[in-house]
This record gives structure tokens, C-alpha cells and sequence, in this order.
């Protein structure tokens, strides 16, 4: 298994800035396996850096398998020896997709307490500010990879009924059915945040590395707010993709979402 990203980091503020671009790039295939980086003094001048910080940045990417230096021929990308494949997953088909996933990957339990939930939670599930939460945060890893940093808040009425080492060996959606919880519907957003210092711990990557943030509310067919799932992603590891299908008459015409059957494809 290759080495923890945090412990490769180049020394210097702007050698990691340096480094996160270009690890960056390479992640999501805008520097592709194969492809020449630009000389040292024109990586200097792009990223207004000097020779030696560029140097430092280039050497934590060698150190992670990310590039190949040879003297005579440049600098090369790499990613064909990296293990794990990014998770692509349908936005339209999200939920079932997860539910899948939570069945062929693994969970490691990092914290599982109950106490009362944070306001943004008590609000987003509709519950009293004295109204007690179960809260446990899980890393899920896929061949032993840590991909993902999930938090989860459960109403104590209904996360009475299974106990800690259920959470960890069980994906929760088959916990809360097993509580007798009829799920109706979810919401949910997606957005873009860094990696802090204990999401880097626990995913094994840089302190600043982007990660997609998704926000999940899941109600029942009483519409009470029965979790709050507050989720973390190395897009490394794990993309959100949207088919889309152009529909309507002359004007009209306008992009929609294609809902569809899974794809579970990985890329």
C-alpha cells in the first residue's frame, strides 16, 4: 500500500501549493498518465515560485507515484501503478448507488457518542434543541484505500435500537430499516471544502487537499427527519457524474436530468 500523502509533503508553504495543484491536475485528468510536465523553470514562472520550490514539490510527487523524473528526458505523469479506481457515481441514482457501496467496501468507526445535536442538524431534521442524537463518524475505505470521512446524527429513539458494533460492520440504511424506519425521501447538496487537520489524518491525504462535501437530510414517511449524514470524498476517489438528455420543442429545448438504472461503472 503506498504511502500516507501527509507524510510526503514538500517543506514550504508554496512547494505544497505547488504540489496540490499539480497532484490536483493529475487526479482528475487534466495531466494525464503519460503526459510531459513543463520544464522546472517553466513551472517556476507559471506558478511564480522559484527553481529550488518547484524542485521540492516535484520530488513529494515522485515520492507518491504521481510522476517519473529522468535526468535527459523530463518530467513524466505516472498513475498507471496506483492502486484503487475512482468510484463514478450517477448523481440521478445516487441513493441505491451508496447502498451498494456500503455492501462492498469497508467501515472503520472513529467516534460514536450521543449528546444534542448541532443546531444545523436539530434544524435540518425538524428535532427540539434538547432532543438527544446518536453521532458517529466512520472512514470507508475500498481495497484499503480510505476514500471517505462520514458523520452521521441519528435521532437517539431510533439509533437505541442498534448498538456500536452494528454501526461498524453494518451500512446504516440496513440499521434503520431494521428499526422498523420507513424511508421516504432525501435531500441533498453537494459542494467543495479542504481537508482539515483531522479529515487529512483519517483519509491519509494533505491538510488543504479539496474533498466534495455532500449533505444528506433523510425523512420518513411521516416526513421526520430520521439522519443527517454530513459526507467527505477524495475526488481522487470518488466522482459525482449527471447524464443529461435535451428535451423540449424548438425554443423550449433545454437540458434534463436522464434518470436511469445504476451504472455502477468505476473509472
Amino acid at each position: 500500500m503506498n504511502k500516507p500523502e501527509k507524510s510526503l509533503l514538500p517543506d514550504g508553504a508554496k512547494a505544497r501549493q505547488v504540489y496540490l495543484s499539480l497532484r490536483d491536475q493529475i487526479a482528475d485528468g487534466r495531466l494525464e498518465d503519460g503526459e510531459n510536465l513543463p520544464p522546472e523553470q517553466k513551472l517556476a514562472e507559471i506558478y511564480a515560485v522559484s527553481r529550488v520550490t518547484v524542485r521540492r514539490a516535484l520530488d513529494a510527487l515522485a515520492a507518491a507515484g504521481l510522476i517519473v523524473r529522468r535526468a535527459g528526458s523530463g518530467t513524466t505523469v505516472s498513475t498507471s501503478g496506483k492502486s484503487g479506481k475512482p468510484m463514478a457515481m450517477n448523481l440521478a441514482t445516487l441513493m441505491p448507488q451508496l447502498v451498494e457501496m456500503g455492501q462492498s467496501t469497508t467501515a472503520r468507526l472513529l467516534s460514536f457518542s450521543y449528546g444534542a445535536a448541532p443546531e444545523f442538524v436539530a434544524n435540518a431534521l425538524r428535532l427540539d434543541p434538547k432532543e438527544q442524537v446518536q453521532i458517529a463518524t466512520r472512514v470507508r475505505s475500498a481495497d484499503e484505500i480510505p476514500f471517505s470521512h462520514l458523520t452521521t446524527y441519528v435521532p437517539a429513539t431510533i439509533a437505541s435500537n442498534y448498538s456500536e458494533n452494528d454501526l461498524a460492520t453494518t451500512p446504516l440504511f440496513k440499521l434503520l430499516e431494521l428499526s422498523g424506519v420507513h424511508i421516504k425521501d432525501a435531500h441533498q447538496s453537494v459542494s467543495a471544502t479542504l481537508a482539515g487537520p483531522e479529515v487529512a489524518e483519517a483519509l491519509g491525504i494533505a491538510v488543504g487537499s479539496a474533498l466534495l462535501s455532500l449533505r444528506r437530510v433523510v425523512r420518513d414517511v411521516n416526513d421526520n427527519g430520521v439522519e443527517f449524514l454530513s459526507g467527505l470524498y477524495r475526488p481522487d476517489m470518488f466522482r459525482l457524474e449527471m447524464p443529461l438528455t435535451r428535451v423540449g420543442e424548438e425554443s423550449a429545448r433545454h437540458w434534463e436530468p436522464a434518470i436511469g438504472k445504476p451504472s455502477g461503472e468505476q473509472a
